[in-house]
């Protein structure tokens, strides 16, 4: 039996968020700031099949510091819509990884913190001394 799909690839979904965007989850309304992304699910088996949702493993899933906690989620790239509100993200780990904020395009921006988890960086997290947090909004 010949199978047409030997020897051809899937193609990966471009990701339709940028790092430092801020995301609100579809289905559980949190928002945060997309600190990293993989181009298809790396997580484990046994923690994608504990996910309550499965959602397709063959499309970008984020990494994201949640808002109002300091909870980091990994969300596949359906569950995400856009965050159009301008509030800030707070998180412990915003100024670790982010050197400002693009108030105009409600986008934080990154820094070249590298997004490793499990290990810790070099040096403890601190603003950098130009930051202002974004007011939030009316």
């Amino acid at each position: 039996m010949i199978n047409i799909s030997d020897g051809y690839a899937s193609i990966a979904e471009t990701p339709k968020f940028q790092l430092g965007e801020v995301a609100q989850h579809i289905r559980y309304q949190y928002r945060g700031v997309i600190v990293d992304f993989d181009s298809t699910c790396q997580a484990p088996n046994d923690w994608y099949q504990s996910n309550q949702t499965q959602p397709d493993r063959e499309q970008p899933w984020y990494h994201i510091l949640v808002d109002g906690n300091q909870q980091v989620t990994y969300v596949a790239q359906s569950n995400l819509s856009y965050d159009t509100s301008g509030d800030p993200v707070v998180h412990g780990m915003i100024n670790l990884f982010f050197s400002g904020y693009d108030q105009e395009n409600n986008k934080y921006i990154r820094n070249n913190t590298p997004w490793n988890p499990g290990k810790p960086p070099d040096a403890p997290p601190s603003a950098p001394p130009d930051f202002t947090p974004p007011p939030p909004s009316s």
